[in-house]
């Protein structure tokens, strides 16, 4: 693919096309060590694995952002969970953070 055939507004885009995603499966304490070495660098694992790599890491300051994926069976049980309607995404969501906030103090 070359940058002339792409649509000008996708023409950044190009280099994260033709990247490729690397797995990695090594010993538990091995994967361990290196996640916490990037929490405490405020690193994703990503970045943390390209500066052990000596690979440069976009100096760019990211939105720290915690995910997790919900199925539409997961939002009946957290629906249940919170006395809510499945639909009310929203609502859930608001929960959810409410629990990991909860989490995070208790500690």
């Amino acid at each position: 693919m070359t940058n002339r055939k792409v649509p000008e507004k996708w023409q950044s885009n190009v280099n994260a096309i033709k990247a490729v995603q690397v797995a990695f499966d090594m010993d538990e304490k091995v994967q361990m060590e290196i996640r916490k070495s990037a929490v405490e660098a405020n690193l994703s694992p990503s970045d943390k694995i390209r500066l052990i790599l000596g690979l440069p890491v976009n100096k760019k300051p990211k939105r720290p952002r915690l995910t997790v994926s919900l199925n539409a069976e997961d939002y009946q049980l957290l629906a249940q969970k919170y006395q809510l309607e499945p639909s009310q995404q929203l609502e859930i969501k608001r929960k959810l953070m409410e629990d990991l906030i909860s989490f995070v103090s208790e500690k």
